[in-house]
């Protein structure tokens, strides 16, 4: 009897094994931040003492995924952890265009090697405003489609995005449209797939017109709002969002989801915009 019980026992020794490998799951802290890093001559700040103090605050997330990073992203390199890796956006084409920007987009990673990301750019083909409006045209904004694959192989995806700003019909025509462009890729290279999609959308809550293209976002991807049920900071206005879903192959949970108001030094905020952050288990 002793001897079948130890038998059995080997026998279910490996099934344990991989059953406690294929239910594996991983805790991850994303950071979701408007840098306000336009060029300094626009600026009435000092993004010199700010984006050092970004660089070193984005040691404390696995992911940070940053827009308006445009002319001070050697600033914030040079306080990463030094073991990060940073993938950044479209740049400008001085030759084109010398006044223009690039998307201002940067990934920021802090995994370990056991861990996989892969990071595509995309320009969107609408702009409103070179010299009217909030001159959006001389940056090349667009979204960054990144692909994480887990220590167990699986995938999930991230979109960090900045769409167009303002509030003239021509500004709102332009983030409809880009919003098509992130739909259409979306929807054709990823369906079903896991997602958190992030980023300063420029979809202000307070306007209808907005909300509209904001809750048809939502809908066509399928996509629930984190901050659905949180008392938002009144002293920001809504225009950054963390939106997510789950996949056919891996469940996202949202474990929590706020802003990280330690993102101030003695001059104020490190930036115009909320620091958001969202932490989930993927299983």
């Amino acid at each position: 009897m002793k001897v079948r019980f130890l038998l059995i026992s080997i026998l279910l020794i490996p099934l344990t094994l991989w059953a406690n490998q294929k239910d594996e799951f991983y805790e991850l802290k994303f950071l979701v931040y408007n840098t306000h890093g336009l060029p300094g001559i626009f600026l009435r700040d000092k993004p010199d003492i700010r984006f050092p103090e970004i660089g070193k605050k984005t040691q404390e997330y696995q992911i940070s995924l940053l827009q308006e990073d445009y002319s001070h992203h050697e600033l914030l390199s040079e306080n990463l952890n030094e073991n990060s890796l940073s993938f950044r956006g479209r740049l400008n084409d001085q030759l084109i265009c010398p006044f223009c920007t690039g998307s201002g987009l940067t990934t920021i990673s802090n995994l370990s090697d056991k861990w996989k990301i892969e990071v595509v750019n995309e320009t969107f083909e609408t702009c409103s405003g070179w010299f009217l409006g909030l001159n959006d045209c001389f940056a090349y904004k667009g979204f960054q489609l990144i692909k994480i694959t887990t220590p167990n192989k699986k995938n999930f995806y991230v979109l960090n995005t900045h769409m167009d700003a303002g509030s003239r019909n021509s500004d709102r025509s332009a983030r409809k449209k880009q919003i098509e462009h992130v739909v259409t890729t979306l929807n054709k290279k990823i369906p079903n797939e896991a997602l958190i999609l992030v980023g300063d959308l420029n979809l202000n809550s307070k306007n209808n017109e907005d909300r509209k293209l904001f809750e048809k976002m939502k809908v066509d991807l399928d996509l629930k709002d984190s901050f659905e049920n949180i008392q938002r900071s009144k002293k920001w206005p809504t225009l950054d969002y963390i939106l997510y879903r789950t996949g056919e192959k891996i469940n996202l949970n949202v474990l929590e989801v706020g802003e990280d108001k330690t993102f101030v030094n003695k001059q104020g905020p490190l930036s115009d915009h909320p620091a958001l952050f969202i932490k989930v288990s993927i299983l």
